[in-house]
C-alpha cells in the first residue's frame, strides 16, 4: 500500500536561493505529523511547495501523493484531489461571502470526483453547512460574512477549520494554525480539526512553533527542521524536549 504523502529528497529554491535541501518524509492516512523548527528553517516553504505555490521551484526530488507524482499539477488540481492547506495568514476577499466561497469549492470538487452527478443544490448545501457550524458552535451568521474581511485572527482560523470540514480533505497541511490564538480559541479549533480528520482518516502535517497545540491535537510523529532539512524525528516527547531546551541542543 502506497503512503498518502511521500517527499523524496526534496530540494526547493526561491529565485536562485536554495531553501529546502533534501527533505524526506512519509505520511500515511490518519497520521498526524508535527513539523517544528526555528524561523527561516523552511517549514512554510515546505507547506507551500506541497500545495504547488508557483513561487517555490522544485529543483530536485519528488512529491508523491497516493503513489503518484504531483509536481506538474497546479494548486487547484491538488486541491481537487484532496490536498488542503490552512494558511499561516489567510487572505481577505471582499464581496464574496464564506458561504459562497465554500459552495463554489464544494461544487468544483464534486464535479471533479463525481462528474456524472448533478451539482449540489444550494438549499441542501446550506443545510449541510449550518449543521457543521452548529456542531462547531459557530454563530448562524458567520458564513454570511465576506471571506476573512474584518475577521479576528481566531475567526480566520475558525473559518479555515470550517472549510476543512466542508471539503473533507485526504491530506491537510496546517501552517501555524495556532498563531495568534488565545487558549480557548485554540482548544475549539483543534477539537474541530480532530473531528474532521477522524471522520475521513485524514493525514495531517502540522507546522508549529509551540508545543501547546499538541495538547489538543496529538501527534504520532514530531520532526525538527533546520536549514532546509529534517534533522531529527521522534515521538511526542521530542516536542516537550524542544519546549524545555530549545533548538540549540540539536
Amino acid at each position: 500500500m502506497s503512503a498518502l504523502l511521500e517527499l523524496k529528497n526534496l530540494h526547493v529554491a526561491i529565485n536562485s536561493k536554495a531553501v529546502l535541501k533534501g527533505v524526506n518524509l512519509v505520511i500515511n492516512e490518519g497520521e498526524v505529523h508535527t513539523l517544528m523548527g526555528p524561523n527561516g528553517s523552511g517549514k512554510s516553504t515546505l507547506s507551500n511547495t506541497i500545495m504547488g505555490h508557483p513561487k517555490y521551484r522544485v529543483t530536485k526530488g519528488d512529491i508523491l501523493y497516493q503513489g503518484k507524482s504531483i509536481l506538474k499539477m497546479e494548486p487547484y488540481q491538488r486541491a481537487l484531489i484532496g490536498i488542503f492547506l490552512a494558511f499561516q495568514y489567510p487572505k481577505e476577499i471582499a464581496g464574496v461571502t464564506l458561504e459562497e466561497f465554500l459552495l463554489a469549492a464544494y461544487r468544483a470538487k464534486q464535479a471533479y470526483n463525481e462528474p456524472t452527478k448533478p451539482p449540489v443544490l444550494v438549499f441542501r448545501f446550506k443545510k449541510m453547512l449550518h449543521e457543521i457550524m452548529k456542531e462547531f458552535k459557530m454563530p448562524e451568521d458567520f458564513s454570511e460574512r465576506f471571506l476573512n474581511q474584518g475577521f479576528s485572527g481566531g475567526e480566520k482560523k475558525k473559518a479555515e477549520a470550517l472549510q476543512m470540514a466542508v471539503l473533507e480533505p485526504i491530506l491537510a497541511v496546517l501552517d501555524e494554525t495556532d498563531s495568534g490564538l488565545d487558549v480557548d480559541a485554540l482548544k475549539t479549533i483543534t477539537v474541530n480539526i480532530d473531528k474532521v480528520m477522524r471522520k475521513k482518516n485524514t493525514g495531517v502535517l502540522l507546522v508549529t512553533h509551540y508545543q501547546r497545540i499538541l495538547k489538543h491535537l496529538k501527534p504520532d510523529f514530531v520532526h525538527v527542521m533546520k536549514d532546509g532539512r529534517i534533522i531529527k524525528s521522534g515521538g511526542p516527547k521530542l516536542a516537550h524536549e524542544l519546549e524545555e531546551k530549545g533548538y540549540e541542543q540539536l
